[in-house]
């Protein structure tokens, strides 16, 4: 079965936010205005965006800081800590919804080349920043792009991208899941001198990772997704204990556009250059 967050939300339902900073909204109402853009892309993203038919209207982001709060360990037992997951989730679902908000305020079909960190600050103990960045871009074909009439998300590059489209697909949205879990010591009973599988701390690892991933794939389906392209799970330690561990899983999410899917064949290029 596949796991819900703790407490039974829909991974996917997003928070509603209009709380754009001031002077945020006059950056995007002026670039708006002068169809000026900003963006992270580098030149041949930049070029291959334009290739696939979308031009870029500006850099956006969103961050939340996030006091992550307490939660106690039952001792050899290994579990999953649920108040600490869902924090953690929630302050990577403000960051992309800033963000998301941004580039719906520039009237953005979608973000491309996005990241997304994370940073422990000093300002107190468990406080956490989330930053997400990306460049919103806006179609120049027939086809609508967004999603429930917001614009789409996705870590792809510019190279990715235009590949992706030209093979027939489109990104649905940015997707991830993620599982904070206390992993148990397991007792040796004085067999510190043999070789020998840890089965405790084995199957705890292996579950935390499992929920991260089912929980990025209902992410993923809750869009009407294909699949998921791009996957990348990470192992993070956030100053909490040896024994607390964070695994994250997130990629993109894509559907077919056409049933064919041409993908173009690589060229052979040779250098010149001695």
């Amino acid at each position: 079965m596949v796991q819900q967050y703790p407490g039974g939300e829909q991974p996917h339902a997003r928070i509603e936010l209009h709380d754009l900073p001031q002077h945020a909204r006059e950056r995007l109402a002026s670039m708006r205005q002068h169809r000026f853009f900003t963006s992270d892309l580098s030149v041949n993203e930049f070029l291959l965006i334009k290739e696939a038919g979308f031009h870029p209207l500006g850099l956006v982001m969103g961050s939340s800081i996030y006091h992550i709060g307490f939660q106690p360990v039952r001792a050899g037992v290994s579990e999953e800590l649920t108040m600490l997951t869902q924090a953690l989730y929630q302050a990577r679902e403000l960051a992309m919804v800033r963000m998301e908000e941004e580039a719906h305020e520039l009237g953005a079909d979608g973000v491309v080349a996005m990241r997304l960190s994370v940073t422990v600050h000093s300002w107190g103990t468990n406080v956490i920043e989330f930053v997400a960045i990306g460049t919103a871009v806006k179609s120049e074909r027939q086809e609508d792009f967004r999603v429930a009439g917001r614009p789409f998300t996705s870590d792809l590059s510019g190279q990715d991208f235009w590949t992706l489209l030209n093979a027939g697909y489109r990104p649905v949205g940015f997707v991830m899941g993620n599982c904070v879990y206390y992993v148990a010591p397991q007792a040796q009973q004085g067999a510190l001198m043999q070789n020998m599988e840890l089965v405790g701390p084995t199957q705890a690892l292996y579950d935390s990772r499992e929920l991260a991933m089912e929980r990025m794939q209902v992410e993923a389906e809750a869009l009407g997704a294909q699949g998921i392209v791009g996957v990348t799970i990470d192992e993070t330690n956030h100053t909490w204990g040896p024994t607390v561990l964070e695994f994250s899983a997130v990629g993109t999410a894509v559907v077919a556009m056409r049933a064919d899917h041409q993908i173009p064949r690589p060229q052979l290029v040779l250098s010149v250059n001695g």
